[in-house]
């Protein structure tokens, strides 16, 4: 029997079992396999062991597993096809578990009016108990960044430009990070799923907490789309970059390459502080207008119009000549 027939009868059950019986038969192993299709040993390996949530997408996990199939003498179509069962079954089961989660709660295990007010009560207090710690926490920081350039209350004067700052903008960009694109959970049963421009699913799945997941290279457009951006770290080239969110939303069609989560980066939103200082400064002395002086008239009695020239007919010396 050849090794094409025992892919589909004598080799055990499950697409991952079929393809490492097989290759060591052949001899192989997962670096050999590596080196020669030049897929990641991790991704070969997480096809044996079944874990296809943790391979890139349905089309890499195809391409993946017939490629795997070739290399060992298995057939290819067939395990492609396991495979692809595989895939629904795991997209089903993510699915149910997600409408399960955020499906609306048994009417008859709903808690009585009491608990209710209870429960409401309690939010209420933790509410306003929050505000108030917000209030005392965040108050400083609001006027910090006016004490920075000249450690006292009032708004510094606008310096002119100097070569200095001019340098910065090039030394940050050029300290801009590469790499491959890296998202965390740091929060169990995280529910995300990762697309690419046109709509073509990369992954779907709930994470565990710890678990990571990198954006395969070359796709075009990588979207996400989560209701707990708040609880999904990302990284670029192992350097942290800004999270999607602070605060629990649904996010949709957020763009999630290098470039994008850069550029949002390098954009933050208007902060409390920011905006406080730019009103300070617009802010401006009212200019007191003197009084225009007016001419003085004089009423002394020295003060008299001089008086007319004598003319040539009072002029005694005049008229005898």
């Amino acid at each position: 029997m050849s090794a094409q027939e025992q892919g589909t009868s004598g080799l055990p059950q499950g697409v991952g079992a079929k393809l490492r019986a097989a290759r060591e038969a052949a001899g192989l192993s997962l670096g050999d396999l590596a080196a020669q299709s030049r897929i990641r040993e991790r991704h070969l390996q997480a096809l044996e062991e079944g874990d296809l949530a943790a391979l890139p997408g349905r089309t890499y996990a195809l391409g993946f597993a017939k490629t795997f199939a070739n290399m060992v003498g298995l057939d290819a179509a067939a395990i492609s096809a396991e495979t692809a069962k595989e895939l629904d079954r795991l997209a089903g089961a993510v699915e149910a578990e997600t409408e399960a989660a955020f499906a609306p709660g048994d009417p008859a295990r709903v808690p009585s009016s009491g608990f209710a007010w209870a429960a409401a009560l309690a939010v209420a207090v933790a509410g306003v108990g929050g505000y108030v710690w917000w209030q005392n926490t965040s108050s400083p920081a609001v006027g910090l960044p006016s004490l920075l350039p000249s450690e006292t209350p009032s708004v510094a004067p606008v310096a002119a430009p100097s070569a200095e700052p001019s340098e910065a903008p090039s030394a940050e960009a050029s300290a801009q990070p590469s790499g491959p694109v890296v998202f965390t959970a740091e929060d169990d049963k995280l529910w995300v799923k990762f697309y690419d421009g046109k709509g073509q699913q990369l992954l779907q799945k709930l994470m565990a907490k710890g678990e990571t997941y990198t954006l395969p290279e070359g796709v075009e457009n990588p979207q996400l789309w989560t209701g707990r951006p708040e609880a999904l770290s990302i990284t670029i080239g192992g350097q942290a970059v800004p999270k999607i969110a602070e605060k629990q939303k649904t996010v949709k069609d957020v763009p999630v390459s290098a470039e994008a989560l850069l550029a949002r980066a390098a954009t933050p939103a208007p902060t409390e502080s920011a905006s406080a200082a730019a009103t300070e400064a617009a802010v401006t002395k009212p200019v007191v207008r003197k009084p225009f002086p007016r001419p003085r008239r004089s009423t002394a009695a020295g003060d008299s119009v001089p008086a007319p020239q004598a003319t040539a007919a009072s002029n005694p010396s005049t008229v005898s000549q």
